[in-house]
């Protein structure tokens, strides 16, 4: 995880557009990755990536420098797509076994960025599987290596509520993945017994 230089934050505490500008640039990438991977389309992520920084901006001067800032404004960018999330009354979730859906080689060839995109998509589905909070938690967790203090503090749990969260959804997503993969491998063992026309 990326670590800012206290100072660049303290200055722009203190009002400095360019300090801000470099938080930005330091911490745009995490914070949109966070967010896709929370709402699942590339447009909602870039507003809710543009929304964090906003409420960053406006709450820099209550930020407590004894608190990590990475999961400072990883944990606004949650809260706000949790919030949107249950707006749209849908559901959320990730696992440590599944693919990671961090932005791709820029060169892969065209069979790997085939199948990467699948797996992209494939997870994302998953995700939506899960409540707001379960797809922060797991989100935070195996994307971000979040403790379990620092998901409850983010998420306002407790830490034992985050660990049966997390249990829950590695549960569920495991069925879910399991049940997938038998249904695409039975669709695949039909196709290949199917005489050709």
């Amino acid at each position: 995880m990326i670590n800012l230089e206290p100072e660049v934050i303290k200055q722009a505490q203190k009002g400095d557009a360019e300090a801000f500008t470099q938080m930005v640039e330091a911490y745009q990438r995490p914070v949109f990755n966070l967010c896709y991977r929370m709402l699942g389309e590339p447009e909602e992520a870039e507003d809710a990536a543009q929304e964090t920084f906003l409420r960053a901006y406006d709450n820099l001067k209550r930020y407590d420098d004894e608190r990590s800032f990475s999961t400072w404004i990883l944990s606004i960018a949650a809260h706000y797509c949790i919030d949107q999330l249950r707006k749209r009354r849908l559901t959320f979730l990730s696992m440590d076994s599944f693919p990671n859906l961090d932005i791709p080689d820029a060169n892969p060839g065209p069979e790997a960025a085939y199948h990467h995109h699948e797996e992209q998509q494939r997870v994302q589905i998953l995700l939506k599987s899960l409540n707001a909070q379960d797809r922060g938690a797991v989100v935070l967790y195996y994307w971000y290596d979040f403790s379990y203090e620092e998901i409850a503090a983010s998420l306002s749990l407790t830490v034992s509520a985050v660990k049966s969260r997390l249990h829950r959804a590695r549960l569920a997503l495991a069925q879910t993945w399991t049940e997938q993969e038998a249904m695409k491998f039975a669709a695949e063992r039909k196709r290949h017994e199917s005489p050709a026309l």
